[in-house]
């Protein structure tokens, strides 16, 4: 087997895994909202406001796996699987205390949060049922996270599927017995969930305790390890904030132009979600080798994996931009089951498909920088791509357009002006040759 040939397949080990842990994710609010759905829609409407706030916070939390990743995989690149083990139960340890905080400040500031949407007395009597238990679920989200990132680094990506797949299975039956079976409605919804993420977390106890057996790692948490975790961590939670505000600043955009075409643009972005599961399974494959090759000091195989997983991410974003292209003229109709809206739309996810290939090279170079444990630069890289997205947005509101025009300069902004920006810093760092000198 040529090397060529060896790296696609160790690819291919880490991303296919990664891809179905990562689908089962979303899958968990799904469940939530098919049988919360049929309570009326009273109850699904206050699950949108309390998983609008439970999404906003783990979001800003999943830091705690892309930082527990580089620093796990250099150790067991370098030989050092014990050390690996322990670095890895620092960042679940680090993870048990940040839940437990927010579980307390979450569950008290409920009703206030709830209060924050505006919504009427029904659906915030609803959405904060749901909220004020969910919240207690928050450590046990966090610990999955760091554990994951810990089997992520050891090159391990197949247990976190499994665990997922169990944990979505779990979900699904206590959620239909806690609402329909014991009939209590949205709160057993949130309290099926609760129970599901804390049984994931038994299992990857179970897990990590027997890696730290064979490799003799100690199960409690150092000061000097906590301490290195929170400052790569606290980095990379900057660089997620500013991905939010493109976001939302995004959202404000397409609300100020018009209901239709925010929409529209709902629908867009779902589409740029979805092929985004696999490009964030290729940078995630991309992670955990260049943190191991980085470990091991084999600076040539660190450039193979580099360029072999860039290569991948470029021409999954063709197949991906191709196949998006044509079914633009269709899936706005699949979604909404309205031709108008499906020929207001059309147009924008012309231009999300043209840039695929963009974004397949910027999640896998994120991926590259975050298994080189770069965390400052890519918070730092995070601001600067805002300077031009964010006049960009201002134009587009300044101009009134609306339709199809505006959707198109939306997605011009995002998928373009965003987009190339991240590219360029990216890019930047990567050719410079800095990034492999990140502490590990």
């Amino acid at each position: 087997m040529t090397a060529r040939a060896s790296l696609n397949r160790e690819i291919l080990r880490l991303a296919v895994p990664a891809l179905g842990a990562l689908i089962a994710e979303p899958a968990f609010l799904i469940v939530d909202a098919a049988l919360v759905g049929h309570l009326g829609t009273v109850p699904l409407a206050g699950l949108g406001i309390a998983s609008a706030v439970l999404q906003t916070v783990v979001g800003l939390m999943v830091f705690l796996a892309y930082s527990t990743t580089p620093a796990v995989a250099r150790r067991y690149g370098a030989g050092e699987p014990g050390e690996a083990v322990s670095v890895g139960i620092n960042g679940m340890w680090l993870a048990l205390g940040l839940g437990a905080v927010l579980a307390v400040i979450g569950a008290v500031s409920t009703p206030w949060l709830v209060s924050l949407f505006g919504a009427g007395d029904a659906v915030a009597a609803q959405a904060g049922d749901y909220l004020i238990i969910s919240m207690w679920g928050l450590p046990a989200m966090l610990i999955v996270f760091a554990a994951t990132g810990l089997l992520r680094g050891m090159q391990d990506t197949v247990t976190p599927l499994w665990i997922a797949g169990l944990g979505f299975g779990a979900n699904a039956l206590l959620n239909y017995l806690f609402i329909y079976g014991l009939g209590w409605g949205i709160a057993g919804s949130a309290a099926g969930t609760v129970a599901a993420q804390w049984g994931m977390v038994a299992a990857y106890v179970v897990v990590v305790r027997r890696l730290a057996d064979r490799h003799d790692a100690s199960l409690r948490a150092h000061g000097d390890g906590l301490r290195r975790t929170a400052r790569s961590g606290g980095w990379l939670f900057l660089r997620t904030v500013s991905l939010r505000v493109a976001l939302l600043a995004t959202v404000g955009v397409a609300t100020g132009i018009g209901t239709r075409e925010l929409a529209g643009w709902q629908i867009v972005f779902t589409i740029f979600s979805a092929a985004a599961f696999a490009l964030d399974a290729l940078a995630i494959a991309a992670q955990a080798l260049i943190g191991k090759e980085l470990g091991a000091g084999d600076d040539a195989q660190v450039r193979r994996v580099l360029g072999r997983t860039v290569a991948w991410g470029a021409w999954f974003g063709v197949v991906v931009g191709v196949l998006i292209a044509a079914s633009s003229g269709v899936l706005g109709f699949v979604f909404t089951g309205d031709a108008e809206v499906s020929g207001l739309v059309q147009p924008a996810l012309v231009v999300l498909a043209v840039a695929q290939p963009i974004a397949g090279v910027v999640f896998v170079l994120d991926g590259v920088l975050m298994g080189a444990n770069d965390a400052r630069y890519l918070a730092i890289a995070g601001i600067v791509n805002l300077v031009p997205f964010l006049p960009s947005l201002w134009i587009i509101s300044a101009t009134g357009v609306d339709g199809a025009t505006g959707l198109i300069w939306l997605s011009v902004a995002f998928f373009g002006v965003y987009l190339l920006a991240r590219l360029g810093t990216l890019g930047w760092r990567v050719r410079s040759g800095r990034w492999a000198l990140a502490e590990a």
